[in-house]
């Protein structure tokens, strides 16, 4: 723990410091080769998992600084953001591929250590037989989200008139319980393993289904059931890039 302690000490304190006086990497231009530097200190977090935040520690060494770094808000906002840019090199070095770096990258996380949990997964689930179709499907969602806005409340149990809405609202209600300790746990191998159940659910809706209906109450009442879909897949990694 100590050296571990000292390694991220040194790493973050030369970088935070450099960014303080304005001597950040540009272009192609690492004079204090802090890329590599950056790497390392996402590794050291991940590696030894320690359940920190990026800018936790980069206000640590801030704090180090004092007034010798003028515009601490600044130098915090793009230490933080050189960090989180080093990820896709650091998976893309370790084989994983672009889109599955994007689908955790989506949702922005915190701390390295959860980012490595949701690659690890998503990397995962992209090996499952019915990944293809489900990262289609939560594309086809994702649009349908993304041009009418999703009225308020729960999806109207009464309002569910075809089969196949029936039925994806059952294993929706089945898979919820299930999945949510998963989550908070940060399980999200198993948890993207348990909603891959809900291919066929999800092929059978969107083949028989007419979301837009013209009835207004069961338009909004399918647009909240893809809402509740779109939720337990997006509380891990958009899987709609993949």
């Amino acid at each position: 723990k100590t050296g571990t302690t000292i390694a991220l000490a040194d790493r973050l304190d030369t970088l935070v410091g450099i960014f303080g006086i304005g001597q950040a990497p540009t272009g192609s231009k690492d004079p204090f080769a802090l890329r590599r530097s950056a790497i390392g200190i996402l590794r050291l977090i991940i590696e030894n998992e320690l359940d920190v935040t990026i800018e936790e520690l980069v206000n640590f060494a801030l704090q180090g600084y004092g007034d010798v770094v003028k515009d601490h808000d600044k130098t915090r906002a793009d230490a933080v953001a050189f960090l989180e840019g080093r990820y896709r090199a650091k998976y893309e070095d370790q084989g994983v591929a672009v889109d599955v770096i994007q689908a955790v990258q989506a949702l922005a996380p915190k701390s390295p250590l959860d980012f490595d949990k949701r690659v690890t997964a998503v990397n995962h689930f992209r090996t499952l037989p019915e990944a293809a179709a489900l990262a289609a499907a939560n594309k086809r969602v994702a649009n349908i989200l993304a041009k009418e806005a999703t009225p308020e409340g729960a999806v109207v149990e009464a309002n569910l008139v075809e089969a196949a809405e029936k039925a994806l609202y059952a294993e929706l209600q089945t898979l919820t319980p299930v999945v949510q300790p998963l989550l908070a746990a940060r399980n999200y191998t198993e948890a993207l393993s348990k909603l891959a159940a809900l291919r066929a659910p999800i092929d059978a809706f969107f083949e028989s289904v007419m979301v837009m209906a013209d009835d207004a109450e069961l338009k909004a009442n399918r647009l909240r059931l893809l809402a509740q879909l779109r939720d337990l897949f997006t509380a891990i990694a958009d899987v709609s890039v993949l």
